[in-house]
């Protein structure tokens, strides 16, 4: 034994080839300090050692090295720059050690290097890698860059061009496709990995591999001239500035490092990707992205501990009510290998939930991610019914009737005659209180609500609705079934409008008070888009979800919390509803659909919208980018902070992420709370009185303010 750590060791064999053998006390290997350190103190070791003829570098683990532990680096990007300077260069020149060892080096790729795990194969002379092995830096998705040197190496090893795509999109590469690129040498079966990375480290040994050139290449300036790198980064800035626009800013950033960076030898190449991982780790974005990493593994790890309580696994399940929402539901569970009858009670209905299914299908085929056999077990595990009969057996059942209180009641009432007792009920209502749907029940400890969100197949989120009578072991199963059907599950405790709707309802009904107050729907749009960054402004996505329905569910929350969302007099979405402007499922409603001359769909801000809410309207007004945001953003935070409050939902992480899969909240600003956070709660407090007078939906609760006056987080 050359050397021993925690976290990594350094064995040397008979034939004087090292094993560097990363092995974490965790699941998996990942740059933590602690691993970071003992690298260090290992290549020292392995450079003191004179008998060492070359070195491979493998995990005892069924991945290579997941990437960096961020966990432990989010507390640093607080400090002041000049202090995460000094950590970064330090850590990386780590990895330029390793890189000079006076021997061959070969990385053995099993599983996923990422990041850090990435960086670390690059540092090598050689790559292998078995056929399980997956290879990229996804850092963007942080809104980081790779900070432990490869936007210095990547490019020389698979070119700029290849390269900045890895980067800027943060995509993987599996074990083909990174050899076709150059990434890697070679690609074993598994069973072949070790021994083929000494045969190939042994060639190295023996000069039959000339790494030594290869090594300089990663030394030196990008091979390209002065026509190529033009070409090269102009094409890759179009490309950012096309695919990640103006909000995210470390695509953009990598792209200029590397080009500033291709005339350099590595040193000055890495001092240049220093400082710009230094810049992003101090940006909004960054602390954003870094925090729905953190909420996201927080609502995963919430959902498989959950889904272990669960007594009974769920092995068929049924969907009650067809259409494009039933089939859409009827269709993930196939699709997750987990068979479901759809019953109906008349054919027409029956067929729309089937085409519904084929239609997502033959999309996926036509993009190529849809095989003819997948598409045959999938529509072959749904079975149509109009019988109760046929979901006699099944171990759950999804209500997606109407959205109508007495309907769904009566639905759910009927299916309870017709399955067994340890069977559970589920509602898909959007805003009705499952407390309410449970008074109809015999057993409403078996019954929840759970929320899609349409398109089902596109939308991670499904919300799970605690009743007061659920017990336990339904919400655990169906937590369980909602993972098993690929989907997102976050658990809430049932108010109207649950968590998602209950604080959408306000940012509409700040659009339309802002439209009666002048405002041009379609500017209000743009801002929200282009300014705040919603894949939607308000009066599109009212279009999108249907002003019938958005009405509907108005009324709905009116009833259900009348202190704050009554209905609007001469509102613009009832106005447009009474006058049969639906939206886009009647091609017309704040905007009119067609199509253009290629057959695309497209929209234009209608005419007749503006016609019919001009009457109720103030004087057009123009108001700023910053007066539209805080109207329609504050009422959504004051309520997402009421639900906290009130435990309607558990964290802010599990909100934010609530809202980002349920709704596409902008990525970048990182959930609705980690937006008020960015603004600052004193700033928050400030802005929502500013507006306090427009009415109830404005006004913050002593909880926040307290907390402002207090300097408290919603993430402590």
């Amino acid at each position: 034994m050359i050397y021993q750590g925690q976290n990594l060791a350094v064995v040397l064999l008979d034939n004087g080839i090292a094993e560097l053998v990363f092995d974490a006390a965790g699941s998996v290997n990942k740059f933590d300090r602690q691993t970071i350190n003992e690298l260090d103190e290992a290549t020292l070791a392995i450079a003191n050692h004179s008998e060492i003829k070359g070195v491979v570098v493998r995990s005892a683990k069924s991945a290579f090295i997941v990437g960096a532990d961020i966990t432990e680096f989010t507390a640093m990007f607080e400090q002041p720059e000049e202090e995460i300077l000094e950590w970064v260069a330090k850590t990386s020149r780590v990895f330029d050690r390793f890189e000079d060892l006076a021997v061959p080096t070969i990385a053995a790729i099993n599983g996923f290097a990422l990041g850090g795990g990435c960086e670390m194969a690059l540092a090598c002379d050689l790559r292998i890698a078995d056929t399980t092995a997956a290879i990229g830096l996804p850092e963007v998705k942080l809104g980081l860059m790779p900070g432990f040197g490869g936007t210095v190496r990547l490019p020389r090893v698979i070119g700029s061009d290849n390269a900045l795509e890895w980067m800027t999109t943060g995509k993987e590469r599996k074990g083909q496709q990174a050899l076709n690129e150059g990434a890697i040498d070679a690609l074993v079966a598994p069973e072949k990995l070790t021994d083929s990375a000494h045969s190939m480290i042994n060639d190295a040994v023996a000069g039959q591999l000339d790494w030594q050139v290869r090594r300089s290449t990663k030394l030196s300036p990008l091979k390209l001239n002065s026509n190529e790198a033009m070409m090269s980064f102009s094409t890759a800035q179009a490309f950012v500035a096309a695919k990640a626009g103006k909000h995210y800013p470390a695509p953009h950033m990598m792209v200029e490092t590397v080009k500033n960076a291709a005339g350099l030898d590595r040193e000055g190449a890495l001092a240049l990707e220093n400082q710009g991982f230094v810049k992003l780790a101090k940006t909004d974005a960054a602390k954003a992205q870094v925090g729905i990493f953190l909420a996201d593994q927080l609502v995963k790890s919430k959902g498989k501990k959950l889904a272990k309580q669960a007594s009974k696994t769920v092995q068929t399940n049924a969907v009650l009510g067809a259409g494009i929402m039933g089939g859409g539901i009827a269709y993930q569970s196939a699709v997750k290998g987990l068979p479901v009858i759809m019953k109906d009670i008349n054919q027409p209905a029956l067929d729309l939930g089937l085409s519904e299914a084929a239609k997502i299908l033959n999309k996926g085929m036509q993009l190529g991610k849809v095989n003819a056999d997948k598409m045959a077990k999938t529509l072959n595990a749904i079975t149509p019914s109009l019988e109760y009969s046929a979901i006699k057996d099944v171990d759950m059942v999804i209500e997606a009737v109407v959205e109508n209180p007495k309907v769904k009641s009566m639905v759910l009432k009927e299916t309870e005659e017709h399955v067994g007792e340890d069977t559970i009920l589920c509602s898909n209502t959007s805003t009705i209180s499952i407390n309410q749907l449970a008074a109809s029940l015999q057993r409403p400890d078996r019954f929840c609500g759970m929320h899609f969100f349409n398109p089902v197949h596109r939308m991670p989120l499904v919300e799970i609705i605690r009743g007061e009578k659920t017990s336990d072991d339904t919400i655990a199963t169906v937590v369980a079934t909602t993972l098993k059907m690929g989907k997102t599950p976050i658990v809430v405790n049932d108010c109207p409008g649950f968590l998602v709707n209950r604080v959408l309802f306000p940012y509409f009904a700040g659009f339309s008070k802002l439209v009666l107050d002048g405002a041009d729907f379609a500017a209000v749009d743009k801002v929200m888009e282009k300014q705040f960054g919603w894949p939607m402004g308000p009066a599109y996505l009212l279009d999108v979800v249907g002003m019938d329905t958005a009405d509907h569910a108005a009324s709905v929350m009116a009833e259900g919390i009348p202190e704050r969302m009554q209905k609007i007099d001469n509102d613009p979405v009832t106005m447009l509803f009474e006058n049969d402007r639906l939206g886009q499922k009647n091609a017309k409603g704040f905007y009119n659909f067609s199509k253009d001359k290629r057959g695309k769909p497209k929209k234009d801000a209608a005419a007749q919208a503006y016609e019919l809410i001009q009457p109720h309207q103030a004087d057009a007004s123009d108001f700023s980018s910053e007066e539209i945001i805080a109207r329609l953003m504050v009422p959504m935070a004051n309520e997402a902070i009421r639900c906290l409050e009130e435990g309607i939902v558990g964290s802010a992480a599990e909100a934010d992420m609530a809202l980002i899969y349920g709704l596409g909240f902008p990525p970048f600003r990182g959930g609705i709370f980690r937006y008020i956070e960015t603004m600052g709660l004193a700033n928050f407090v400030e802005l929502a009185d500013k507006y306090a007078h427009l009415g109830p939906i404005y006004q913050i609760t002593d909880g926040v303010r307290e907390m402002a006056a207090a300097g408290k987080s919603y993430f402590a």
